[in-house]
């Protein structure tokens, strides 16, 4: 089971609505090389404003996340798309459902 997550919220400069989704988009594939990033997901929830949505076995997926290759890569970028810093909210999951991981079939 996830036990913690981020929720981070991003508004976008003036302009810079379709570079910031394209980053986001970009992000998934860093993100697919972390194996202790149960879920993620990047969501737009209004015309400037976007947000991340992760989760995590434990403290140390966590904190692996946030030094990770999305972070740095958030962080260089943030001058030039972010209208203010990010907000980073770490989070406690109190239930989940997500897919079950497909059994190995030994052939």
């Amino acid at each position: 089971m996830t036990k913690v997550g981020l929720f981070v919220t991003l508004e976008a400069q003036p302009g810079k609505e379709m570079q910031l989704a394209q980053f986001l988009i970009g992000a998934l594939e860093l993100v697919e090389a972390e194996p202790d990033t149960t879920a993620w997901f990047a969501v737009r929830t209004g015309p400037s404003t976007f947000a991340i949505f992760d989760v995590f076995p434990d403290e140390k997926g966590r904190a692996a996340h946030l030094s990770g290759e999305v972070a740095k890569a958030l962080m260089a970028k943030a001058p030039e798309l972010l209208a203010k810093p990010p907000s980073i909210e770490k989070i406690d999951v109190l239930a989940d459902k997500l897919p079950a991981a497909p059994e190995l079939v030994s052939g």
